[in-house]
């Protein structure tokens, strides 16, 4: 079902573009029952805000809406708005792309998103030359091996990654959307990796 839905998911555009109702900011159960009623996401019986499918240990896709800012965990005080939401593939079959995330941002959350997200700035790209060069030197290859960016748009912040292995072909990858606010924090977080 998994692999059918991975492979169908540019022709889910032609049926199903939907204007997200629910986005960081808003109030956990209004992110619940967009959750729910989801045609891409289709949550299992007791998902809640967190979505995962997978019909091999080859493949697996989830989708998790939190109420903590991304990165390290910290403290939040108002435990009723979601702050963040990412969605997260992991694809031994078919590898996991820049593309692909961003068609699954299209699919997910509708044209007016995938448009700010489009339009958004790259706030930080990364391994930065040095970074390679340094993982190199001490043999952390994993260091290297994460490729993503920090994008701020109109409305979101956004954090792509992806995980290359050592053939240069990445089989995990996510995106994360959330509020701008929790930009500086992430990124000082990435930083000091």
């Amino acid at each position: 079902m998994l692999k059918r839905a991975l492979f169908l998911l540019p022709f889910a555009l032609c049926s199903f573009t939907p204007d997200a109702v629910a986005l960081p900011g808003q109030r956990t159960e209004q992110v619940a029952a967009w959750i729910n009623g989801h045609p891409t996401l289709r949550p299992g019986i007791g998902d809640g805000l967190r979505v995962t499918k997978s019909d091999t240990a080859a493949q697996r896709f989830t989708f998790q809406a939190t109420v903590i800012p991304p990165g390290r965990v910290t403290f939040t005080r108002d435990r009723g708005i979601i702050r963040t939401e990412r969605f997260s593939f992991y694809d031994m079959i078919n590898g996991v792309t820049l593309d692909r995330l961003q068609e699954s941002l299209r699919v997910i959350y509708g044209l007016p998103i995938y448009q700010d997200y489009q339009r958004a700035n790259v706030t930080y790209a990364y391994p930065s030359p040095e970074t390679k060069e340094l993982a190199r030197r001490l043999n952390r290859p994993l260091l290297a091996a994460q490729q993503g960016e920090l994008r701020v748009g109109d409305r979101y912040a956004y954090w792509t990654e992806v995980t290359e292995t050592d053939s240069g072909k990445a089989f995990n990858g996510h995106m994360t959307i959330f509020l701008k606010e929790d930009l500086d924090k992430l990124e000082a977080e990435i930083r000091d990796r």
